[in-house]
């Protein structure tokens, strides 16, 4: 009688779930942005909100809430109802560096979100001005050797990928660099092309232009793999940096304790919206690679990017004020 009971209750529960899944979305869903209209992050969340709306038939609303390099937008949406109408274009700031680097972080990056999909990301690229007589890493290194903190790498700030790539390169080659942090990547760049300074480990969408206008050379990227762009420019990782990656990545999270029904269901349409021609088309111009998971892969990736800018952080004492 109780194995009844109970295989009624799992299947009451089902059914529940089922219905749950079905009836959403029935009313309007906000996806907040934790930075600037016109940026990136925001560019891919209203045109995945928009395909949302067309397929989902209830308006899926962007709203940007810019500050903390993203805490702001991560915080609201942790502490929303987890009714799947509040959603969250994460990146790698906002779920994984800042909160790792915040001396008081607005909210634990580990248990406070559920996952949905990856979007993607944007590879970086370890460039140098052309003119430079450095023509590989190896060459960089050994002339980093023989002038211990003359060299400088650029980046739009503490905290940025473009920093965190510097100090991992540092730890890993035992060379000694100057970070010069600038406000954005402008004036990071610009300087870079001026001869005033060394390196940058920046988005590779930023610099394509400059290196493919012969103003700058790509040593390395830092990503798993080559990139399809630049096919015969190798990842630090061959070149013998152990366990080297640094990318700006993108994924769509939610409050935590979500229903898994409404996750499953905003997964699948996320990760086919994805496969669009025209989607991809788009992603491509602004230098994002993309890579469907499922909910559960995303998250195992999540928390490996949490573990790794925790123990950069701890290494090389960095934090956010």
């Amino acid at each position: 009688m109780k194995f009844i009971q109970r295989l009624l209750m799992v299947w009451a529960m089902c059914l529940c779930g089922f219905a749950v899944a079905q009836g959403y979305p029935n009313k309007p869903v906000k996806l907040i942005v934790g930075f600037p209209p016109g940026g990136g992050t925001d560019i891919i969340a209203r045109m995945i909100a928009q395909k949302l709306s067309e397929s989902l038939g209830q308006q899926f609303v962007v709203e940007n809430r810019p500050g903390g390099t993203g805490m702001i937008g991560a915080n609201a949406v942790a502490k929303s109802p987890a009714d799947g109408y509040t959603l969250l274009m994460g990146h790698v700031n906002s779920q994984a560096i800042a909160p790792a680097l915040a001396q008081k972080p607005l909210y634990n990056h580990r248990t406070d979100f559920a996952t949905i999909s990856y979007v993607g990301y944007v590879p970086n690229v370890l460039v140098v001005n052309a003119n430079m007589n450095v023509k590989s890493i190896k060459e960089l290194i050994a002339l980093a050797k023989e002038q211990p903190e003359k060299l400088t790498f650029a980046s739009p700030g503490v905290g940025s990928t473009n920093h965190l790539a510097g100090e991992m390169f540092q730890r890993a080659t035992g060379v000694k660099l100057v970070h010069v942090p600038y406000k954005g990547s402008a004036p990071a760049i610009s300087d870079l092309l001026a001869g005033h300074i060394t390196m940058n480990f920046d988005a590779m969408s930023s610099v394509v232009n400059f290196i493919d206008q012969g103003k700058m050379r790509p040593l390395a990227v830092t990503t798993m793999e080559r990139d399809r762009q630049y096919p015969q420019v190798p990842t630090l990782l061959e070149l013998g940096l152990k366990d080297y990656s640094v990318t700006n990545w993108y994924g769509i999270v939610a409050p935590a304790n979500t229903p898994k029904e409404i996750i499953s269901k905003l997964n699948v349409e996320i990760n086919r919206i994805l496969t669009l021609p025209d989607v991809k088309t788009r992603l491509d111009e602004l230098g994002t690679r993309t890579n469907p998971m499922l909910p559960e892969k995303f998250n195992e990736f999540m928390q490996s990017e949490i573990e790794k800018y925790q123990r950069v952080a701890k290494e090389n004492n960095l934090t956010l004020e």
